[in-house]
């Protein structure tokens, strides 16, 4: 199996992380019975940590479809390896450092690690084509 797809194994355990942290923390703020209903009506807010944990989720999914293409056109093309999967690798551990940068609410470097992962996707990128 090639790195890329190895990695692409990987970013599914982190598209759970952020499920977890992210339904988990909603929970602690909005209550078990709001978790467990069906969610009718105006949700409470949420507070600033499960707020971030949302927002790191929806920014996660909007580049993940970018990376599955990518690993999946390299895997196919048998254009894998080199600096493709270098690329995978920085997107890979750029996305698990913007996790705690973005709950921690750390300015700056949070958007720098947004950055470096989508250098990583540019990388793969040049590769496949």
């Amino acid at each position: 199996m090639t790195t890329e797809l190895t990695i692409l194994g990987w970013s599914i355990i982190l598209f759970f992380v952020h499920l977890t942290l992210q339904s988990q923390l909603a929970t602690l703020d909005r209550g078990i019975g709001w978790n467990a209903g069906p969610r009718d009506g105006t949700p409470a807010p949420l507070g600033p940590l499960a707020g971030r944990a949302e927002r790191a989720s929806a920014n996660y999914r909007e580049t993940w479809p970018v990376f599955i293409a990518l690993a999946l056109g390299l895997a196919l093309t048998g254009r894998s390896g080199g600096m493709a999967a270098t690329g995978a690798w920085v997107w890979f551990l750029a996305r698990v450092a913007y996790v705690p940068l973005y709950l921690f609410g750390v300015r700056y470097v949070r958007s720098l690690a947004y950055l470096v992962s989508m250098a990583g996707l540019v990388m793969m990128l040049i590769r496949f084509l």
